[in-house]
């Protein structure tokens, strides 16, 4: 343990300077000569991306360690489920200790505005109330093993076009009834400890500098008692910052903020006192985290045991949309067409921060023979571009024409949804819907199961008969599919976001960024 007051009295200027931003890309500053230690972040929204380092402590990565790859966010919502979250946060929680992570950067708890986010496969909802829910309980659970949390992104973040400089307009009310009440859940609830703050401007100000969103209504009006990081890269003015509530700049800047600091506080443009705030928040904070540490010296995590977490969570997470005639379980001694190429390299979680090494992968086809299902599969379409292929496609209609049952599995490519780009619009590759339609014209029976992180057009949904949507199921999805579409669990999931027939027919679909630039049309056949 720290002692606090006896340290702020002997930190140089400098010191104090330095502890508000990093040492590295996950650490923060050690002062060795005061017992100050690194204190190591990673992230993990939906399980832990510890970046593999050489020796030495440098930052140059060479991969990341493997972890349990559990579902979403997207997903996991669709449970509707305190306890199931509960569950994988502690499960995390767990691998943190394991690998020596103190905080886990997540859970994500932005409101969905448009399907079009390229990363709402990160976050839980459009509806506050149940994003609320469902960051309150991850982080209970996280917080049950000592490990902490950081509740991103703060606030009205819900695109990536342009988001480290779009200007979020955001009226009073709207703001306080959408976009802040799963924040506010969270922090009066859990407590965790860290909020990361935005990239986005909110009115006309950044997030990173604004001591109304940092101090005024975080702090003092939700009784927040943690520190605010920056989202990596999110800070603007960093005295501006330090007088905002700004606690954390990451990632390490080289010095070139500290030394902004400095000069502001010898200028007389930010006192000691502003400073001081900060330095002991992050003070309590790192020695909050070495006794957790401590508490949890020598613990393994049993990863294991975590890949079925990950099963159950899949199952209990996916959402029947459609099951006419009760289509809908089939019997494991049916012969069975299994199509589609994201059966043999299924799609389990989104692009880009939160990618992870998985301690294991479950595809459709293994699970299918560990089940004893007999089968014959076909690709059907390949995952480059559009992925139309003629040949596949007409390889994959004649095994459909001689089995008992066909089971499809189409749905989002990585090309098409991820961080960083936000889709240009809702329709499936063109090669997956016309696998879709092709094969019902033969086989109107036909199982369709969706992976992907957001709602998807179906122009062919009216004539399907069932269609299971597993979103981004982690990696036991595969596992997953085979136990729900052969009757061993049953799909209870709920939608937690509107699943619109069109882009058009959202609210923000004439006001979200990408609609305010030519877009050309997505190729069709």
């Amino acid at each position: 343990m720290i002692d606090i007051k006896k340290v702020m009295s002997e930190l140089t200027l400098e010191e104090k300077a330095g502890l508000c931003s990093g040492q590295t890309f996950w650490l923060t500053k050690a002062i060795e000569r005061l017992g100050v230690p690194s204190v190591m972040m990673t992230d993990g929204p939906h399980g832990l991306r510890k970046e593999v380092q050489k020796s030495g402590g440098t930052n140059i990565m060479k991969g990341s360690e493997p972890s349990t790859c559990f579902p979403t966010a997207v997903t996991t919502a669709s449970s509707w489920d305190r306890q199931l979250l509960f569950g994988v946060g502690k499960a995390i929680g767990e691998e943190a200790i394991d690998q020596g992570v103190s905080t886990v950067l997540g859970p994500g708890t932005n409101i969905k505005r448009s399907p079009l986010c390229g990363r709402n496969f990160e976050y839980f909802s459009e509806d506050p109330y149940l994003a609320g829910e469902m960051a309150t309980a991850f982080i209970k659970g996280t917080k049950s093993v000592k490990v902490g949390n950081s509740l991103k992104h703060y606030a009205a973040n819900n695109q990536e076009y342009l988001r480290m400089s779009i200007d979020a307009k955001v009226d009073e009310r709207t703001l306080r009834e959408i976009y802040l009440p799963a924040f506010e859940t969270a922090v009066k609830e859990a407590q965790p400890q860290q909020v990361m703050c935005s990239y986005n401007m909110l009115n006309g100000e950044f997030v990173s500098d604004s001591k109304r969103m940092l101090n005024d209504i975080l702090r003092e009006e939700w009784g927040f008692e943690g520190i605010v990081v920056s989202d990596w890269g999110a800070t603007n003015d960093r005295v501006l910052g330090i007088k905002g509530g700004l606690d954390l700049e990451m990632p390490g800047n080289k010095g070139m903020n500290d030394r902004q600091i400095v000069k502001a506080v010898n200028e007389g443009r930010l006192s000691m006192e502003e400073l001081d705030v900060v330095v002991e928040r992050m003070l309590r904070y790192i020695s909050e985290c070495a006794e957790q540490k401590a508490a949890n010296e020598g613990k393994k995590a049993d990863y294991a045991a975590h890949h079925q977490v990950a099963r159950t969570a899949a199952a209990e997470s996916a959402v029947l949309l459609k099951n006419d005639d009760n289509l809908l379980p089939l019997e494991k001694t049916a012969k069975v067409a299994l199509i589609g190429k994201l059966a043999e390299v299924v799609r389990y979680q989104g692009s880009g921060s939160s990618h992870i090494v998985p301690t294991r992968l479950d595809s459709v086809l293994s699970a299918m023979d560990e089940a004893g299902v007999k089968y014959v599969y076909e690709p059907g379409y390949t995952l480059k571009k559009d992925g139309f292929n003629q040949k596949l496609l007409d390889k994959a209609l004649e095994a459909a024409k001689l089995a008992d049952k066909v089971v499809c599995v189409i749905g989002l490519t990585d090309i098409y949804e991820s961080e960083g780009f936000d889709r240009t619009h809702m329709e499936l590759p063109l090669g997956h819907n016309k696998l879709a339609m092709e094969l019902l014209k033969i086989r109107p029976d036909t199982v369709f199961v969706l992976e992907g992180g957001s709602p998807v057009t179906l122009p062919w949904f009216d004539d399907a008969k069932a269609v299971l949507n597993m979103y981004l199921g982690g990696q036991a999805v595969g596992s997953a599919i085979v136990d729900l579409v052969f009757g061993d669990k049953n799909p209870c999931g709920k939608l937690a976001e509107t699943y619109p027939y069109q882009n058009e027919s959202c609210s923000a679909a004439k006001l979200f960024p990408l609609s305010l630039i030519h877009i050309s049309e997505p190729q069709r056949h």
